[in-house]
């Protein structure tokens, strides 16, 4: 079972998380975390995005917004 862990632990170091080595050793901090960066915009903008969306079905009252329980309680 330990070669099992063994290889899902080569998997990652060696190859997933590969790219990453070279900005370990770059001297400017913004330039090191450029890639985390990019996944904060990303997430930003899917969220703006999420939010449009929820606003839309908002306004046009498609959502069933009746209080009523589950038929269990």
């Amino acid at each position: 079972m330990s070669k099992f862990f063994y290889g899902i632990e080569d998997l990652f170091v060696n190859f997933l998380f590969a790219p990453y080595d070279f900005f370990r050793f770059l001297e400017n901090w913004w330039a090191s975390n450029a890639i985390n960066w990019i996944f904060v915009i990303i997430g930003f903008v899917a969220f703006v995005f999420w939010m449009g969306q929820l606003k839309i079905f908002n306004d046009n009252n498609e959502e069933d917004k009746s209080i009523t329980s589950h038929s269990y309680l």
